[in-house]
Parts: C-alpha cells; sequence; structure tokens
C-alpha cells in the first residue's frame, strides 16, 4: 500500500481511517477495480466468452504490442511530454526487420538487435531535437510520424513482405513448454503461478512491517489479509484459465521483465527520481543539479527502444512487415497511460497504471467487438473514457490545490 500520513496525523476513528485510506490509494487502485468490473461486464454481456482460456490468451497476444508502448511513452508523459511518432517507428522497424530477414537471410537474433539499435537512434534523432534544441515534443514526434510513415511506405514499396521464420514468430505467438509434462493442464504454469503467490505475499508482508516501523498509516489487519487473499485468488485464477489452454505465452515473459524492470527503474533508482522531478517541474529540477537535457535525450531514446520491439512483435504476429502496420498505436498507448493514472501536466504516473490502462482499452475493444458493436461506437465509447480518465485528473490535482 501507498505511505499514508505518520501515525500521529492518522485521522481518528475506524470509519475516518477507512476514508483516508480509500482517498490516498484512489489513484493507485482505482483503475485496477475498474478493470475488474469492466471484465466482469464484459463476462455477462458476452455470455461467458471474454473470460475463456483461448480468449484471454487472444487478449495477451492482442494487446502486448501496445502494453509495451504504454511503457515506454509513461517514461515520455511523467516529463511532460509526448510521443506522436511510436506507431510509425514500430511500422518502420517492422518493415526493416522483413526487409532483414525475408529477402537478405539476416539470422533471428542479429536481425533483432540491428532492429532494436534502429530504435534507440530514432528515438536519439527525436530526443535531440526535443532536449537540446528545445523543440516541443508535439511538434517534433508529430514530423516523425509522418517522416517515418513515409519512409515505411518507401522500404517496402508499397507492399507487404512474408512470411517470416517459425523462430520470429514464435516471439508473439509461441508458449513457454510445459517441463512437467501435463497432458489436459499446463502443470508449469500452476507451479509459476504458485511460486509468485509466495512471492507477493512475502513482499507485502515485508512492506508492511517497514511501514508500521516508521509509522506510516496502514489497513486493519483484516483489511490487509482480505486483500492478499483476493490478489492471490486472481493470479491464480489467471494463471489456471492459461493452464486449461497452452500454458503462458512467451510474450507474457517478455511483458512481465520488462514491467519489473521498468517499476524498479521508476520506484528505486535515481534515474526514475529525476525523471518524475523533471515532469514536476523542469526550472527546479536543473536548478537541484539534475541534468534535465541528458534524462530528457534518455527517455526519448528508451521510447524508441521499446517502439521498436512493438514493432517486431506486431510484425511477428502478423508474419508479415506491412506499410499499414503501426496505425493509431501512438493513440492507444497515450490513452493507455492517461486511464493508468498519468497525469496530463506531468510529474505523476506508474508502469503499473499504464498496463492496467491499457488491459482496459484491450479488455473494452475485445468485448465490444464480441458482442457486435460497431467500430464507429467503439472509437466513441473509447474516446469518453479517454476525456472521463483526464477530466477525473484534472479534478483531483483541482482538489489538491
Amino acid at each position: 500500500m501507498k505511505p499514508g500520513l505518520p501515525l500521529q496525523e492518522q485521522p481518528k476513528g475506524k470509519v475516518a481511517q477507512i476514508l483516508y485510506l480509500l482517498q490516498n490509494n484512489l489513484r493507485q487502485y482505482g483503475m485496477f477495480t475498474a478493470l475488474v468490473l469492466i471484465m466482469l461486464l464484459f463476462q455477462v454481456l458476452t455470455e461467458g466468452i471474454l473470460l475463456r482460456p483461448l480468449n484471454i490468451t487472444n487478449l495477451i497476444l492482442q494487446n502486448s504490442y501496445i502494453l509495451i508502448l504504454a511503457i515506454g511513452m509513461v517514461l515520455v508523459i511523467i516529463t511532460g511530454h509526448i510521443d506522436l511518432s511510436v506507431g510509425s517507428v514500430a511500422a518502420f522497424v517492422g518493415a526493416i526487420s522483413g526487409i532483414l530477414i525475408i529477402d537478405h537471410g539476416m539470422s533471428v537474433p542479429l536481425a533483432i538487435l540491428v532492429s532494436l539499435i534502429l530504435g534507440g537512434l530514432i528515438g536519439a534523432w527525436q530526443g535531440f531535437w526535443v532536449a537540446y534544441v528545445k523543440i516541443p515534443a508535439f511538434i517534433v514526434t508529430l514530423a516523425g510520424m509522418l517522416l517515418f510513415r513515409g519512409l515505411t511506405m518507401l522500404v517496402l514499396k508499397g507492399q507487404s513482405v512474408a512470411p517470416y521464420p517459425k523462430s520470429f514468430q514464435d516471439i508473439s505467438s509461441g508458449f513457454i513448454p510445459d517441463l512437467f509434462g501435463g497432458r489436459t493442464l499446463h502443470l508449469l504454469t500452476i507451479a509459476i503461478g504458485i511460486l509468485f503467490s509466495l512471492l507477493y505475499i512475502i513482499n507485502e508482508l515485508r512492506l508492511r512491517k517497514t511501514q508500521i516501523r516508521y509509522q506510516f498509516a496502514v489497513s486493519s489487519k483484516g483489511t490487509f489479509i482480505v486483500k492478499l487473499a483476493a490478489m492471490v485468488l486472481l493470479l491464480n485464477v489467471f494463471m489456471y484459465i492459461l493452464a486449461t489452454y497452452e500454458g503462458i505465452p512467451t510474450i507474457l515473459i517478455i511483458l512481465f521483465l520488462l514491467i519489473v524492470l521498468y517499476s524498479f527503474v521508476m520506484r528505486k533508482t535515481v534515474l526514475g527520481r529525476h525523471v518524475y522531478a523533471i515532469g514536476g517541474n523542469e526550472k527546479a529540477a536543473s536548478l537541484s543539479g539534475i541534468k534535465t537535457k541528458k534524462v530528457t535525450f534518455w527517455v526519448f531514446v528508451n521510447m524508441g527502444v521499446l517502439s521498436a520491439l512493438s514493432g517486431l512483435i506486431f510484425a511477428a504476429r502478423l508474419n508479415a512487415a506491412t506499410p499499414k502496420a503501426g496505425n493509431l498505436f501512438e493513440l492507444d498507448a497515450i490513452a493507455a497511460c492517461f486511464i493508468g493514472g498519468a497525469s496530463a501536466y506531468g510529474g505523476i504516473g506508474t508502469v503499473g497504471g499504464a498496463i492496467v490502462g491499457g488491459l482496459v482499452m484491450g479488455v473494452m475493444n475485445n468485448g465490444m467487438s464480441i458482442i457486435g458493436l460497431g467500430i464507429d461506437w467503439q472509437q466513441a465509447i473509447k474516446g469518453l473514457v479517454l476525456l472521463f480518465a483526464v477530466a477525473f485528473d484534472i479534478y483531483n490535482k483541482n482538489k489538491v490545490l
């Protein structure tokens, strides 16, 4: 739980304490609760189709590249910038990978490495104009969106390149093999679920002990146990659903590693604190000794690398490099960040929140498609959800002020 006021400053009375804890953690847990409610709603509306093992796996595969973009985009938004070029960069890098692997026979690992380096160079190009020349990121990345979309059409000559070798396709559509040889149930997936449950419980107990030691506000023991039980139940139900199909997708492992890595960087490292400081007040951060230009530059380099990875995964899923790849990816990634609690003013946001926001968008897309809602209504509803999420952020900010 997010640390609150010192013990001596906590509200008195059980009801007041509960209200305080709910308010203090609203941004952190609000969208997660909304995600669960949205999933339950579409589970009913789709007559049970949404949470079927095949559909859950498809949800992960269909939204993986957007979630990867959201991880990078939330860092950009926290610094107070925006990146409109990520969809075009993903398409361009995917096109280059197709040319290298399919047309020129380059090995898959080498082509992936070259593609990621290319993404980093593109990010460096845009980061230079934003950080050092001080051109607004909106303008730089809008130019990048047009530039790299045009280059994608140019290198592909308006045609798709296919097919990729199976080793490349497995990045997006492969599954972790079952080491225990389960027949009807993927036993390794069940074992991983149990292991992660134990690690989660140990971490939460350690965190609660630390908060009590420093006299931070914590929930009651009963509330804490209920929360632990609910999270462990959700985790193991999710893993069981995966185990009844093919097990854990390869892309889910990639996503998990990225979430852990970037969450650690943003919460536990000096670099992460500098990113938040720049978004909160760039001038004050500069006066305090933070190299704001350098940090901003590397945030865009990172965004370029993750855009490249997203493009590779999308190409692997399609089994083709196509000029139309990456269309509107940037809007979905930006929406995921804002829905997940990132502030439009910068300085606020989390990697976990961006992931939850991306899942909200993914579940809505999937659920509305299953019930036969037209693309026009889908776009309108997603637009309203984004508008209300940003309005909620502004309401909270004004309330604090």
